[in-house]
């Protein structure tokens, strides 16, 4: 695709902003605000091009820091003061030319806003093209590292008793376990329910992350448990001991990265444990996406393989011989035709989300789909070695732990949560170990909460 004559002259017209905005020590706020409102007219396919210009224009140079890399190597450091010096001057040149223009936007009226929503279109023009806009992401990500502490941040709880206007933000922004209507918000805010949202002073309407929690008997296994009234009453007999995060949604793409849901797990836990004494266990009730479109299907449709995913050859290893001829016995019943291979048998099965219905189709899957599971989510890693699952990486990442026990089969059974994972869940458990090592290290990071 190449850029319109049209769409071209628009990038060029902002790029020239930028460079008045550069060159200026206290750019007026006229100039920024005119960038943002004619960034909004510039189509989302033509972005990239103007990501790619941005990165081009305003790029440390190598005549810009040679002068000072070449002092700093020649020195011999038997000066102290001329090397500091020399650092310093080294330090001031290669500062990104795009950090200092976008922190400007931070004093104008929507800046944040707008640079978080800038932040996720760089990240979407990463994933849709071809341009490398990694050191664009990073600049801004920066940024944001500064910006979203210290005393920037402050937790609040939502309950029935908050504005309408946060209550239906949180229905709107539940990705994990969404709600048709504004009256579902209402069970989830109910004497055994907490939510909390992490905001920024900057943006004090909308909370940048939040969290939703039952406060349960034991560790909950099903989300149907939680967020089905018939079914969590069983919760209610008896005081709580266990606090299950059941919801976690970051509801700014631009800050992704920024490390912002172990800073709301802890200030919850934390909140929690002041006013539940009682609570001595926290732990997940986790979706496992990607498991069934992503990883599961694809292997069994033979479109998987590679050092970093199973293969058909793995996978058949779950399965004992027994329960292989009862699948193909099974897939004959159902469709009068047998392929005599596991892989078809229980791709056809497990394409229809009727086979949850069918008690000896469970019976039979529960242990090589919980084992299978388990596999994807601690040993499956991505080329970085991380976990390949993003939930897992999040909480393994934060010091959860997870055992095959965790993996719940039957957790969800919302055709959400077949499509998705084929109906299991996982439980990430946060050690007492765990929760004092991050006290102390949170307590540093963010010492205003002391």
């Amino acid at each position: 695709m190449e850029l319109s004559k049209t769409a071209q002259k628009k990038v060029d017209d902002l790029i020239a902003l930028l460079i008045n905005i550069y060159a200026q020590k206290e750019p007026a706020q006229d100039s920024l605000i005119k960038f943002q409102d004619r960034y909004k007219e510039i189509h989302p396919e033509e972005r990239p091009w103007l990501f790619e210009a941005i990165i081009h224009n305003f790029e440390v140079t190598r005549e810009g820091i040679e002068k000072e890399l070449q002092n700093l190597v020649s020195d011999r450091g038997e000066d102290p003061v001329r090397w500091r010096q020399g650092l310093s001057a080294l330090r001031q040149k290669i500062g990104s030319p795009r950090i200092q223009i976008f922190r400007n936007f931070l004093n104008t009226s929507g800046g944040l806003n707008f640079l978080l929503d800038l932040r996720a279109d760089v990240i979407t023009a990463q994933r849709q093209s071809s341009f490398n806009l990694e050191s664009l992401d990073q600049d801004i990500a920066h940024l944001f590292n500064l910006w979203f502490q210290g005393g920037f941040l402050f937790l609040n709880e939502i309950t029935l008793d908050s504005p309408y206007r946060q209550i239906r933000y949180l229905k709107d922004h539940d990705l994990v376990h969404p709600m048709a209507s504004l009256e579902e918000m209402g069970s989830r805010l109910g004497s055994d329910r907490r939510c909390f949202g992490l905001y920024h002073r900057l943006m004090p309407g909308e909370p940048i992350t939040f969290i939703e929690v039952a406060l349960t008997r034991g560790i909950a296994t099903s989300i149907h448990e939680i967020i089905e009234k018939d079914k969590s009453s069983q919760f209610r007999r008896k005081s709580p001991d266990t606090a299950i995060f059941y919801s976690i949604n970051n509801t700014q793409t631009g800050l992704a990265g920024v490390g912002l849901g172990k800073v709301l797990i802890f200030q919850v836990v934390e909140t929690l444990e002041r006013s539940h004494p009682g609570i001595k266990t926290f732990a997940t009730l986790s979706p496992i996406p990607g498991f069934w479109e992503k990883y599961l299907r694809p292997i069994l449709e033979g479109n998987k393989k590679g050092s970093f995913l199973m293969d058909q050859e793995r996978l058949g290893g779950f399965f004992p011989e027994k329960l292989k001829q009862v699948l193909l016995e099974k897939q004959k019943a159902n469709t009068g035709r047998s392929d005599r291979q596991l892989c078809p048998a229980l791709l056809e099965i497990l394409s229809r989300p009727q086979w949850i219905e069918d008690t000896e189709i469970t019976h039979i899957l529960k242990k090589p789909l919980t084992e299978i599971a388990f596999f994807y989510l601690t040993q499956e890693k991505d080329r970085r070695g991380k976990p390949l699952n993003p939930v897992a990486n999040f909480h393994l990442g934060n010091g959860a732990t997870i055992s095959i026990k965790n993996i719940n089969f039957g957790a969800n059974c919302f055709s959400r949560g077949l499509l998705e994972s084929c109906g299991l869940m996982v439980n990430y458990v946060y050690s007492p170990t765990w929760l004092q090592q991050i006290s102390r290290t949170m307590k540093s990071f963010l010492p205003w909460i002391g």
